[in-house]
């Protein structure tokens, strides 16, 4: 399980953000994403990084996902949010600053996961298909 830190210009490329997540990397995200203070996204960006990131970023959010650290990173490769993607893996010492600023934050509004949960009436008509 690792984390997801989004930085964007604005809510909305966020969201979007959020969404392609799911929808084109794939990837599962756990619980709800939660809002950051951008200064400190700021921090953990240029302590990753290593280099000093954008600073017109003016949303942070952070989003736990299921898969594994190289699995994200391989996924989120492949796709192209509008907006910033760092994958924060236990490795990094900044690790632990995120988990907290994580379990602290209050919920983002605006997300909600667009992956269908699978019911009964939906595995029952897939079998009256079949017939």
């Amino acid at each position: 399980m690792a984390f997801i830190l989004v930085r964007a210009a604005n809510k909305k490329k966020a969201l979007n953000s959020l969404a392609d997540i799911e929808r084109h990397a794939k990837l599962t995200i756990v619980g709800k994403p939660k809002s950051i203070n951008t200064k400190k996204a700021h921090e953990v960006t240029k302590a990753i990084l290593k280099k000093e990131p954008r600073g017109d970023i003016k949303q942070a959010v952070v989003v736990k996902v299921k898969e594994s650290t190289t699995q994200s990173i391989m996924n989120l490769r492949k796709i192209h949010p509008p907006a910033h993607l760092i994958v924060i893996s236990e490795e990094y010492p900044e690790y632990s600053d995120i988990k907290k600023e994580y379990n602290k934050s209050r919920i983002f509004d605006g997300y909600y996961s667009s992956k269908r949960k699978s019911s009964k009436s939906d595995d029952e008509s897939k079998d009256e298909d079949k017939n």
